[in-house]
């Protein structure tokens, strides 16, 4: 009989981190399985069965199924905003044919058990594509169907997910004679994700977590767009119990298989204020490059998260000044204080 876990692909970062500590606390039945190219922490040890391996390995999930029944699947393996523009056509292998990957054995595990597996996939606001300055400005907090038209790989890879994830939700084999259980798809729309306790790795709204940490460690930092640039963002506890709160929302609840959340919007200025305010004499200028500002201009300024709020109840702890005062500007603090 094959035991059920609840999968997390992309573990070993942050929210993988902060997920398994949360399910290892809320008494949940079933075991933890995480999946990362790098390790756990060793203090994650007595948590969750970890296994080092690829998104893309058919031969590793071919196993996997033969021994573990997934009630649940946090897809948070990605490639990355910043990263994607370099490498577009390993984003598009890493984070379009992993996730179809996934999708289909998650699909095929709930046509054999007869119930559908939950399969919960962080989108980003990368999916939106604002034509110019001018509609960003004007067009304040949008929907989750406005201007669905990204500028970028990762942005057009986390849009095309989503539509693949309501395809096997509601469609997939939609021609057989018996049509199989369809999975039970549910994306959130992030924005801007910041963290205290991990440097950033490749999104282009990186530029928030990079000032703090630069300025914590005493380095002068350039940030690479321009001051008047606004952008919505959520902190890391936030972005987890948002996950959480989803993956928990009675299925007929939902009106959609796509919600924005958000929690507070802030420009680049505004972050530097309050990064000087807390470290004073920290060194940060502006240098503002051209393609990933271009990138920023494309996103929308605010989220309309109204939908999330609605039907499931959503609501960020952290405002903009609990983000700074008691998140991140303590935590990053400490962190630093220790190393040095």
């Amino acid at each position: 009989m094959r035991e059920k876990v609840i999968l997390i692909t992309g573990a070993a970062g942050e929210m993988g981190q902060a997920l398994v500590q949360e399910l290892s606390q809320d008494g949940a039945n079933n075991r933890v399985l995480t999946m990362d190219l790098n390790p756990m922490p060793a203090e994650f040890a007595s948590m969750t069965t970890h296994i080092t391996g690829d998104i893309l390995d058919e031969r590793l999930f071919a196993r996997l199924v033969t021994k573990y029944d997934f009630d649940v699947i946090f897809h948070l393996a990605a490639l990355l905003s910043t990263r994607a523009e370099f490498s577009p056509e390993l984003a598009h292998r890493v984070n379009v044919d992993g996730t179809l990957l996934l999708l289909q054995m998650a699909a095929d595990q709930s046509q054999a058990r007869n119930r559908p597996v939950q399969f919960i996939f962080p989108s980003s606001i990368a999916a939106y594509g604002m034509p110019d300055l001018e509609t960003k400005a004007r067009d304040g907090r949008v929907r989750e169907w406005d201007w669905n038209m990204p500028t970028t790989m990762y942005g057009c890879n986390k849009l095309y997910c989503e539509q693949l994830g309501s395809y096997f939700a509601h469609h997939y084999m939609q021609l057989a004679v018996n049509r199989p259980v369809m999975l039970d798809f549910r994306s959130l729309r992030f924005p801007g994700l910041i963290s205290a306790f991990t440097l950033p790795t490749g999104g282009t709204t990186d530029y928030g977590p990079e000032m703090l940490h630069a300025a914590a460690q005493g380095k002068p930092f350039a940030c690479f767009v321009r001051p008047d640039s606004a952008l919505p963002f959520m902190v890391m506890p936030d972005a987890v119990r948002a996950l959480l709160k989803l993956a928990t929302a009675p299925r007929q609840a939902l009106t959609r298989d796509v919600y924005n959340v958000t929690s507070f919007s802030i420009t680049a200025a505004a972050i530097r204020e309050r990064t000087l305010a807390a470290f004073p004499g920290a060194e940060i200028s502006y240098d503002v490059d051209t393609r990933r500002q271009g990138i920023v201009d494309s996103w929308p300024a605010d989220l309309s998260d109204k939908a999330a709020r609605r039907d499931w109840g959503w609501e960020p702890v952290y405002d903009v000044d609990r983000a700074f005062n008691e998140y991140l500007i303590p935590n990053i603090q400490q962190r630093y204080h220790k190393m040095s």
